[in-house]
């Protein structure tokens, strides 16, 4: 058993002893799963936009809760969750207070978790924030999903001419903007681009860097 799998376990502890009840939240956005809360960590599963979860958690210093969804237990990004509080919609992790969301504490000894670095590389900046920050003030249920496809020959590009990865705090969402440090190449003959962040190929406008699909 390696050490992530132990501080899973560890982080389950902490939650089967918290004060604090589990909390019903939806995803604003289509949003990954991960196994670990971070990046760099394997998906393993997916949140349709408003997708319903329970939040058993968030961490205090970084923005990633615990979260089930159909059975499948992981860690999604906070700001791409809401909550109702009262009559509206809230980003739950900077309303985590108000929400009465549990604080969990994720351990991982392992010298790369604590970098975010390690064989897949360093984190190299972050995404800029996407769509769900207009959450605020929404009623529940009008999440924002996937735009529609590109064109076939676009994702057939993607997926046949692997780039290497490059990790980004944040998570892949569509609507997330690629910062100017970051390099994007080229999809002959349209107005696209692409790269490889956080274990998934994107399609970018060429326009404003925006993530505007998300091949799965």
């Amino acid at each position: 058993m390696n050490n992530r799998i132990l501080a899973l376990s560890a982080a389950s502890l902490l939650m089967a002893t918290s004060a604090f009840a589990e909390t019903q939240a939806t995803a604003s956005t289509d949003l990954n799963v991960r196994s670990g809360p971070g990046p760099m960590f394997d998906i393993v599963g997916f949140i349709p936009a408003d997708g319903a979860v329970t939040v058993d958690g968030c961490l205090e210093t970084a923005n990633w809760c615990k979260v089930t969804h159909e059975g499948v237990a992981g860690w999604s990004y906070g700001d791409y969750l809401t909550t109702k509080i009262g009559e509206n919609a809230e980003v739950l992790y900077e309303n985590r207070e108000k929400a009465e969301v549990a604080t969990l504490v994720y351990e991982d000894n392992t010298a790369a978790a604590a970098a975010g670095v390690g064989t897949v590389g360093a984190i190299i900046g972050g995404l800029i924030a996407g769509p769900p920050g207009a959450a605020l003030g929404l009623v529940l249920g009008a999440g924002v999903g996937d735009a529609a496809a590109p064109d076939p020959t676009v994702t057939a590009y993607v997926t046949d001419n692997p780039v290497d990865p490059i990790y980004l705090d944040g998570e892949v969402v569509v609507g997330a903007g690629v910062p100017e440090n970051v390099t994007v190449y080229e999809i002959p003959d349209t107005e696209f681009s692409y790269v490889y962040v956080n274990g998934l190929p994107v399609v970018i406008s060429v326009e404003d860097r925006k993530i505007v699909h998300i091949i799965r």
